[in-house]
């Protein structure tokens, strides 16, 4: 060849070398500026020892038994060293089955996932780590790209690097969704099996490691067939890694898989959600994210003691008339003011409306303690006599004319004012508020705790403006006593930690003084010993109250108390018709607060 073509030829290689590595150079930096610009805003790690999740709080009754919880994502935390081991070879058996020994990036696994990806001939196979798996929860979001798996993999033999290999799996645990809205390894626990994370057996622990990779798919609940296949896997797996024996697998294929998920319904549900409305408004969104625990004053037995005793009371009623009867109860501590008990209907999951705190109602007779107490005030005695003797008082319209007139259409003359009460006595009671002054009776009945709005009329003195059952029971604590408690839900609140954030303690005011409150109690106690509560007798220990019936039967009203409780019970329809003919206070609201009244008894707190 001649010189000249060689040397030609010899710097068109050169220049295709240079070019080449030209290229080279060029895609090189390319890579590198893209591998900066992926890795270059990472989170701060520390953010992991800074991670808060979502927890649900939890409403405790003063018995320290769970009422309910408030969430989002319903999610308890528990510390990695409290979950069983069975439990972390289950997840790891069929997620990561060499965790323990990858610093955060399994190179096996992902060739064998890219082996079989390319005999399959598309993307089959995941290689995830469990710690890439949790850098995806807490940092990155759950796009398919190439940056989000190489900001992953960083991300995951960093969180090697500062953490065990337990803390890791814990805080997995904790943040993976296990589906039916239960989010961590406790929630799934309560949700599937009805217990706690420490009480799973091999064959659950296998269940709940089945389902993170796709909670829908694999739900029992929705594909059973599906489920027992991936648990089956699991087993396999935990079997072939040597994690469990031959006749624990066994034991665990043959345990039964569940059908319904264990969902909680709320205990005393229509307190928790007035609770619950009362707590949104003062901390937002946190009472559904922070974990707190939040200490109820309602006391679970006597709970359980009211619903009881008014579902029995209903369905006496219901079998002498129509069905569609109400009741409400509400039990106080006069002391301290706390709300032990609270039943705002017969059923709460069909009808949310709460008749012991939004249901205005007249209360008839029960109203009448107020006319009473306020003549006592006045410096009127129980052994002073009124008239019981026919009255007429202008109607409110022209040429109208109000005559109050008894239950039984008689009248008795001078009576005391304890037995004007005691067998509540309409002709009677309206002369002394008549007497007093109506406008007197209604400051009284404010300053004792009724907050409905009283019409200035005599008509009030009978009971004609509507008031609520739980205003009407925080009034007669104020009998109970002569001090005005304010009215406390939950006594305190703590965070996820256990600190206190709110504490409530007992407030009281005084409104009657101890010669008050001994007369009226003598007045209430004759309502049982010989007026139109005396079927109260039957409880055998000093109790003091007063019924109240509206006109046509239609509200039924019994309320009273002993020395530990203040009790109030409400009886009706909602759409304001009669209970049906000679349904009393005493005949359909008192058998309810003795049968209370009874349990209450037997289940000290």
């Amino acid at each position: 060849m001649p010189k000249l073509e060689h040397d030609t030829e010899k710097r068109s290689v050169s220049r295709k070398i240079i070019a080449g590595l030209a290229i080279l150079g060029a895609l090189a930096g390319i890579a590198g500026g893209f591998l900066f610009w992926t890795l270059s805003d990472l989170p701060r790690l520390n953010a992991i020892e800074e991670y808060i999740p979502m927890e649900s709080s939890k409403i405790y009754s003063s018995d320290g038994q769970l009422l309910a919880e408030f969430y989002y994502e319903r999610r308890t935390f528990v510390p990695h060293y409290e979950i069983p081991r069975h439990v972390k070879q289950a997840i790891i058996a069929i997620e990561d089955a060499r965790f323990y020994s990858h610093p955060g990036i399994d190179f096996i696994g992902i060739f064998r996932a890219l082996a079989q990806d390319i005999r399959a001939g598309g993307l089959k196979q995941g290689g995830s780590t469990i710690t890439q798996q949790l850098a995806k929860m807490l940092f990155l979001k759950p796009e398919k790209s190439i940056r989000r798996k190489i900001r992953e993999a960083a991300l995951s033999l960093q969180i090697e690097k500062h953490y065990t290999k337990d803390e890791i799996l814990g805080l997995y645990l904790n943040q993976a969704y296990f589906g039916s809205r239960a989010y961590g390894i406790e929630a799934a626990s309560q949700t599937y099996f009805g217990k706690t994370t420490r009480a799973l057996s091999i064959g659950e622990a296998a269940l709940l490691a089945s389902l993170p990779k796709a909670p829908s798919h694999y739900s029992p609940f929705r594909n059973f067939n599906k489920a027992r296949e991936r648990r089956s896997l699991v087993l396999q797996q935990m079997l072939d890694q040597g994690f469990i024996s031959e006749e624990q697998y066994g034991q665990a294929m043959k345990e039964p898989i569940p059908a319904t998920p264990h969902q909680r319904t709320y205990e005393a549900p229509y307190f928790v959600e007035i609770l619950r409305q009362q707590l949104e408004q003062k901390y937002g969104n946190e009472l559904y994210t922070a974990g707190y625990k939040i200490h109820a004053t309602i006391d679970l037995k006597l709970q359980k003691a009211a619903e009881q005793a008014l579902t029995n009371g209903i369905r006496v009623i219901e079998k002498r008339r129509k069905s569609g009867v109400q009741a409400a109860l509400v039990a106080i501590d006069p002391r301290t003011g706390y709300i032990k008990a609270m039943v705002g209907g017969f059923d709460f999951w069909k009808n949310q409306f709460n008749r012991a705190t939004q249901a205005l109602r007249q209360p008839g007779s029960a109203f009448k303690p107020f006319v009473y107490v306020t003549a006592l005030r006045e410096g009127m005695t129980p052994e002073d006599v009124i008239s019981d003797s026919p009255i007429s008082f202008k109607g409110g319209k022209p040429g109208q004319i109000w005559s109050p007139k008894n239950y039984d259409g008689k009248y008795n003359g001078m009576v005391t004012l304890k037995t004007a009460l005691a067998r509540s006595l309409n002709a009677a009671t309206v002369r002394l508020a008549s007497r007093i002054g109506i406008k007197n009776v209604i400051l009284t009945a404010q300053e004792t705790g009724i907050r409905s709005q009283l019409q200035p009329y005599l008509p009030l003195a009978l009971g004609a403006s509507a008031v609520t059952l739980l205003e009407m029971t925080h009034a007669y604590a104020v009998f109970a006593t002569g001090k005005k408690a304010e009215l406390i839900p939950y006594e305190r609140l703590e965070n996820r930690d256990k600190i206190i954030v709110e504490e409530n303690l007992p407030k009281q005011a005084d409104i009657l003084d101890e010669k008050t409150v001994a007369e009226l109690k003598k007045m209430l106690g004759a309502v049982v010993k010989e007026g139109t509560a005396v079927r109260a007798k039957e409880l055998n220990r000093p109790v003091f109250g007063k019924t109240g019936t509206t006109n046509d039967y239609t509200d039924a009203w019994f309320m009273g108390f002993d020395d530990d409780l203040v009790v109030g019970v409400w009886v009706g329809r909602d759409d304001h018709t009669p209970i049906g003919n000679k349904e009393t206070g005493a005949m359909a609201a008192l058998p309810i607060w003795i049968d209370f009244m009874k349990q209450a008894k037997e289940s000290p707190e």
